[in-house]
């Protein structure tokens, strides 16, 4: 990087709460925010939205008559994006760009519209508008009321961490001085579980399996599980970056790295993930081994991805391993928004001075002060980010 970019305001809505605060005082209790629910005709363990604030969000549909017809990945966005450029005291019709992401989009619409379909071989007016991935950023831009330039992409798991790098890349190149980036997913829905659960890495978690410890559906960093234990989140975590100049901020992005391996099976990456290795050393870039604190890992609950992510932090840092953590056992994957929220975790501690530890997790000795904290994310078909932030 030429130079550091400040992240002025994070925002987000996922299974933990609606803010910085509520988000803290999830990670103070060894307890997860996961529940079993009905999804479909099956019952399966979710990271849902708190009712309240899911009521909330989806009173935006009444608030304006435009918006009654759009997908709740798409509310999740407006919402976040309201509430992270107020905090970063952007104004309404700024000249900032926007790119939000996500894995899945409009997925509870596209299931509705495409059983209109079947069973009348016909479908609502709305059905391609309100389905396309760009409807995200651009519902967003038009909310905001934003002049600047707007993308929406999915790069599947990784995609909040690829829309941070994009906004990175237009401040860095002087066309804008201000990004709001992150990522939105809506994923339970009965289609989408049963992707998962075709994929035979959707956790079956119940008390009567003696392999899994009873109340830890998602075994996020457990290497000695015997089985996959992904479990699906539904939010939406959006930042806002600008140019430093001195001004106040929650943390400094002092490092990015990307790579992408080449592929033996579809969803697989490497028994020792290459594209971390190669993302991580990017956003190093040179930096001494022991200057970072904590490592937040990808980590989604299965057995191949959370082994193959310690085995490259294995190769790239040696015996200088930092401590090591994850939330996907708490909240579950949240697919293309996962990545920003692991960034507000990691500004949690950066702000907080204290490592969020995973509970049953192996001890690591913890950091005495957290000045750096690396962040990975990592999608099907090898796509790795690596954020580097300083307090």
């Amino acid at each position: 990087m030429k130079n550091p970019i400040a992240i002025t305001a994070i925002s987000s809505v996922s299974a933990l709460g609606n803010s910085l605060g509520q988000a803290w005082d999830a990670y103070q209790s060894e307890s997860h925010c996961l529940q079993e629910t009905l999804i479909g005709n099956h019952p399966v363990w979710a990271g849902k939205l708190p009712k309240l604030l899911n009521k909330e969000i989806l009173e935006l549909k009444s608030s304006d008559d435009k918006y009654k017809n759009l997908d709740t990945s798409v509310l999740y966005a407006i919402y976040t994006a309201r509430k992270a450029i107020k905090t970063a005291g952007w104004k309404l019709g700024d000249n900032f760009g926007i790119n939000l992401g996500s894995s899945r989009g409009a997925t509870a619409l596209f299931e509705k519209y495409h059983e209109e379909f079947i069973t009348d071989e016909s479908t609502s007016t709305l059905a391609s508008p309100t389905t396309t991935l760009g409807n995200i950023s651009s519902w967003v831009a038009h909310d905001l009321k934003t002049k600047g330039p707007e993308i929406s992409h999915s790069i599947t798991c990784s995609t909040a961490l690829h829309a941070m790098l994009n906004g990175i890349a237009w401040i860095e190149s002087g066309m804008t001085t201000k990004f709001l980036v992150g990522g939105s997913e809506a994923p339970l829905t009965p289609f989408t579980i049963a992707q998962m659960r075709a994929l035979k890495i959707y956790s079956n978690h119940k008390n009567s399996h003696p392999e899994l410890v009873e109340g830890f559906p998602c075994r996020a960093f457990d290497l000695d599980k015997k089985q996959n234990t992904m479990v699906l989140g539904e939010a939406a975590s959006v930042a806002c970056l600008e140019k430093e100049n001195g001004q106040k901020s929650l943390a400094r992005i002092i490092g990015v790295g990307y790579a992408t391996e080449p592929l033996t099976h579809n969803v697989s990456i490497s028994t020792d993930a290459m594209c971390f290795q190669d993302s991580m050393a990017m956003a190093l870039d040179g930096k001494p081994l022991d200057s970072v604190d904590v490592i937040v890992l990808h980590a989604p609950g299965t057995i191949k991805g959370d082994l193959s992510e310690i085995n490259a932090i294995k190769k790239v840092f040696c015996n200088k391993t930092p401590f090591l953590t994850t939330n996907k056992w708490k909240v579950g994957h949240t697919f293309g928004a996962s990545g920003m929220l692991s960034v507000e975790m990691a500004i949690l501690m950066l702000q907080k001075q204290e490592a969020i530890s995973v509970p049953f997790a192996e001890k690591q000795n913890t950091p005495k002060s957290i000045k750096n904290v690396l962040v990975n994310a990592v999608g099907f078909g090898g796509n790795a980010v690596s954020i580097l932030l300083s307090k």
